[in-house]
């Protein structure tokens, strides 16, 4: 049985260094905008486990409302249209990032001001495409299962929204795709170490917060002192992300959309 049959045949995304200036009450504070963040696109090569900021929420609504496949037309047509409909009626809704990373094959650098539409929607989408580029993605990129968010957690209990660190928020977008286009490992992982100092400062509950049983911040820092550099996948763990050009211990490697 072909594994698409049980988990569909719609596209992951990871979702790199800058992530969090998706979402308006971050970018609006950014002194020096745009901030970026890198999105990839992955083919369906696996079942990635929910709760763990692999957009697997919003690929369950794209399914419902496609039923397989992206819909031809204009692409950033339906990431509107993914966006209205999985946050109707929403409070807090989810940041574009999800379904722009659904949707966009390759990487994506997602440029994000609250001048422009509020900050809902990237000003500026920079794509590559390039073969080589995914290539070496899947050669250096390694993800390894922590834990799921647990029920009751909610990254948001503590927000220290200092400007400074939200410049440099966007700032380790901006790095993270440039070192992928290079294809620079060292620059890399640099860049998703700062993300990931980013995240702790202002919304310290990305990593520590009394529902995770993992100790989030002490794997992270030993993935990071052997390795080129490591993030987690989303708030609250789910994967890491590890930067390596050898193998890595309890990893698995990816397989980019083109």
């Amino acid at each position: 049985m072909n594994l698409t049959s049980i988990t569909g045949d719609f596209p992951y995304r990871m979702a790199f260094a800058g992530g969090w200036i998706d979402q308006p009450f971050v970018s609006r504070l950014n002194p020096e905008p745009p901030g970026s963040m890198v999105v990839v696109g992955l083919e369906p090569f696996t079942r990635f486990m929910d709760r763990c900021g692999m957009a697997t929420g919003t690929r369950k609504v794209a399914l419902r409302l496609w039923g397989g496949g992206i819909p031809d037309g204009d692409p950033a047509a339906r990431v509107r249209e993914l966006y209205r409909e999985e946050n109707r009626g929403l409070a807090d809704p989810s940041g574009s990032q999800d379904m722009i990373g659904l949707i966009l094959p390759g990487v994506n650098r997602l440029d994000y001001d609250a001048a422009h539409e509020g900050g809902v929607f990237p000003r500026h989408i920079e794509s590559n495409r390039d073969p080589a580029v995914a290539d070496w993605i899947e050669r250096v990129i390694h993800m390894v299962p922590v834990a799921p968010r647990p029920p009751g957690y909610s990254p948001l209990d503590r927000k220290n929204l200092d400007p400074e660190w939200i410049r440099r928020l966007g700032r380790s977008g901006r790095d993270c795709f440039d070192a992928i286009v290079a294809r620079d490992a060292a620059a890399l992982g640099a860049s998703m170490n700062e993300c990931m100092r980013c995240w702790e400062a202002l919304l310290p509950g990305t990593v520590r917060h009394p529902t995770l049983a993992a100790d989030l911040p002490a794997i992270l820092l030993a993935y990071q002192d052997r390795h080129a550099g490591a993030m987690y996948s989303g708030c609250g763990g789910g994967y890491l992300y590890v930067v390596s050009e050898k193998p890595v211990d309890g990893g698995f490697r990816v397989r980019v959309r083109r």
